[in-house]
């Protein structure tokens, strides 16, 4: 099986940030940023297909294992897992990088902490990309509807102790390629890093981490009023139409917190927009950023 950095096409390197060991996979060179940010139960890997755009546009791309995941440092107390230690991580490695402008790209959990950091404006930020990942106020009002109730359940579960970390890691993992396999484009599955990340996930004290974004940051984030401030950032969000997790309503309103959006559908793409739209979403990429 091929290294990480091969699939990446990226060094490894560990960069000091907000009192942690970060993983971090870089690409390139120079003062431009784009600090990218994974989702669950992913890692720095879904990245892979669009580091060479990114590197095209004259970008340094910082692929990053989020705390908890992969050889990033692992808290083990549930408080650490809030929202206000994830947003000083993203504060954290845009100090560490020594950029001079940063394009904050995230999907699924990284998309929604990217949206927090950004209504929050903790750092300034040339761009910003959320992919298949609604704001914040948009996903906490569709949350009170029954569609995205229905779509939202295993939340409660990833909630609860102990039984989603046992149902996680039967088998190794099974079930992680069993969502991937069942949610996915067939034409887009890629055995090789599914299996990267089932492995991932079953390290010790991996799935907890992971699964404490559910039960610490997410109440958080659904309730913070001040997420309601405009965005001022130009935003693209990238939205694959066949998400099973989250109903298109959740991108209704988006407007009224983000003063410049551009909203791109995928027609046929599903929540796995960086794998499984890689095309689709580089194209964009290339003609936004």
């Amino acid at each position: 099986m091929r290294s990480v950095e091969e699939i990446l096409g990226a060094r490894r390197i560990v960069v000091a940030a907000n009192g942690l060991e970060f993983e971090v996979f870089e690409a390139g060179e120079g003062e431009r940023l784009a600090l990218l940010l994974h989702g669950f139960p992913q890692s720095a890997l879904e990245w892979r297909k669009q580091i060479p755009t990114l590197l095209a546009k004259g970008f340094r791309v910082w692929a990053v294992n989020q705390r908890g995941y992969g050889g990033t440092s692992r808290p083990r107390p549930r408080e650490d897992y809030r929202l206000a230690p994830l947003l000083a991580d993203i504060a954290g490695l845009i100090d560490a990088s020594g950029a001079k402008s940063v394009a904050l790209i995230g999907h699924d959990w990284g998309g929604l902490l990217a949206f927090a950091f950004a209504a929050r404006a903790l750092r300034p930020l040339e761009r910003l990309v959320a992919l298949n990942v609604p704001h914040p106020c948009c996903f906490a009002r569709e949350l009170e509807t029954l569609p995205q109730k229905r779509r939202s359940r295993y939340v409660k579960l990833f909630q609860t102790p102990l039984l989603p970390e046992w149902l996680l890691s039967l088998r190794r993992g099974a079930l992680i390629e069993w969502i991937f396999r069942n949610t996915m484009r067939r034409s887009a599955f890629d055995a090789e890093i599914v299996a990267l990340y089932r492995a991932a996930a079953c390290e010790p004290g991996a799935l907890t981490a992971m699964l404490n974004y559910y039960r610490a940051a997410a109440p958080e984030i659904f309730k913070a009023e001040d997420l309601a401030t405009p965005i001022d950032t130009p935003t693209l969000m990238i939205w694959g139409e066949r998400d099973v997790a989250l109903h298109p309503c959740c991108l209704e309103g988006t407007g009224l917190y983000v003063k410049n959006l551009r909203i791109e559908r995928l027609p046929g793409v599903t929540h796995w927009t960086p794998e499984d739209g890689a095309l689709e979403v580089n194209a964009l990429l290339e003609a936004w950023l």
